[in-house]
């Protein structure tokens, strides 16, 4: 083990030519609010906005170490595209980025930046197994060195030199860390590196919560369904090499949070600290709230692992956060179809009550019409006495907010 600090802590010296440490920074409103001394790694602040590129960069530099200055591929539709992009441009080395046709512009068009005249780019398969496989393929035919995501020795070593850092800048290891966990590269480097001098708390959002189904499982399980909205910690299954790393962990300090609460964390960490984070970079933040007096009087360090973040899916991470937190609601209202019905139903709102959407979706029969409504609120308790009126007034209504068929067409 000593061997492998020794390893990441000369992969943290190395990484001075490229990029400068990420701040270790105490957040006053997270440790007012939680009791605790809570510092932010901030990940999200590497030059390409995650931690990706540290594994990139060893496992890079070794294989030219070696004399060798080969193609260098991967397979990728997010961050780790983009480091291993960086990282080209950096060694001056060519490099083949497959990524799936579905992968949004605003991450092509990173990628192309950060890689320029050193990195071709090909959008191959709907689905990123077909990806994966494209590129491997590729692999093979040339002789290319094919670069993983996470599931390597010298990409794991990599990624320990955030705990390498951490230890350099607090002066020594803090009580808690809590970072979040996908494939395993980050918490398998920083849990070889800081053993059982720390304790580890590990995040997965609920819809890709590969190491809690492993633990489960006693080994690496692919899960049949993954919900992408996490897309930076949200995979299918763990590495094998990450989770020979991880197999011992204690189940309870492996937890999983769901998409909808850690749009409240990422919509808070906009407005009160200017801090834009993707949702896996909200993750560690957002487990402070199941911590509860573990973490009082501690110190607790939260990993901010990425903050590439499109501005687009702002609307949606807004509606997620308020639903979630009760205070918008969409409800099908049978309207009776005659003068003064609509008068009555505004009747209802109070002054802290707005209409978000109203549409008519057909007529149910010929005196009723079917409407959808969205209402945001202030305070959730506010549709307890929406919901009182409108049965008082008889209107039928029937609150689909959490219906997950009927919002996916409608809403």
């Amino acid at each position: 083990m000593n061997e492998f600090v020794d390893k990441a802590r000369a992969a943290e010296r190395a990484m001075r030519a490229v990029f400068p440490e990420t701040p270790l920074l105490r957040n006053e409103h997270l440790s007012e609010r939680y009791g605790a001394n809570i510092l932010l790694k901030r990940e999200d602040l590497t030059p390409v906005r995650s931690y990706k590129l540290r594994g990139a960069f060893n496992a890079m530099r070794k294989v030219l170490a070696g004399g060798d200055a080969p193609e260098f591929v991967c397979a990728s539709a997010g961050n780790h595209a983009q480091g291993v992009a960086f990282m080209c441009q950096h060694f001056g080395v060519r490099g083949v980025i497959f990524m799936p046709v579905t992968t949004p512009q605003q991450k092509i068009g990173k990628t192309s930046k950060f890689g320029g005249d050193s990195v071709e780019i090909r959008l191959i398969g709907d689905y990123f197994d077909d990806t994966l496989t494209a590129a491997q393929a590729h692999c093979r035919d040339i002789g290319a060195h094919f670069l993983p995501p996470f599931d390597d020795e010298d990409v794991i070593e990599g990624q320990a030199s955030v705990a390498a850092e951490i230890e350099a800048q607090l002066g020594g290891m803090p009580d808690h860390i809590i970072m979040p966990v996908g494939g395993g590269g980050l918490s398998a480097g920083v849990r070889s590196f800081v053993g059982d001098s720390t304790i580890l708390t590990l995040v997965e959002p609920d819809g890709g919560a590969c190491l809690n189904a492993a633990l489960a499982a006693g080994k690496p399980v692919r899960l049949c369904h993954v919900n992408n909205f996490a897309d930076g910690a949200a995979v299918a299954q763990i590495g094998i090499r990450t989770f020979a790393r991880l197999s011992d962990l204690d189940p309870a300090r492996s937890r999983t949070i769901s998409e909808d609460r850690l749009c409240t964390t990422m919509i808070e960490m906009l407005n009160i600290e200017g801090i834009v984070l993707e949702p896996a970079g909200a993750l560690s933040i957002d487990a402070l709230k199941d911590m509860g007096d573990e973490i009082v009087g501690k110190t607790v360090i939260c990993v901010t692992s990425g903050g590439n973040f499109d501005f687009e899916r702002l609307p949606e991470v807004k509606e997620r956060a308020q639903r979630y937190l009760g205070v918008k609601k969409y409800f099908i209202l049978r309207m009776p179809q005659r003068p003064g019905a609509l008068k009555d139903f505004l009747a209802i709102l109070g002054p802290e009550d707005d209409i978000a959407r109203f549409e008519y979706l057909k007529k149910s029969a010929r005196n009723f019409g079917s409407v959808l409504i969205g209402i945001e609120t202030n305070a959730a308790v506010n549709f307890e006495r929406i919901e009182a009126a409108l049965e008082a007034k008889g209107f039928t209504y029937q609150d689909i907010t959490n219906d997950e068929v009927l919002a996916e067409f409608l809403i």
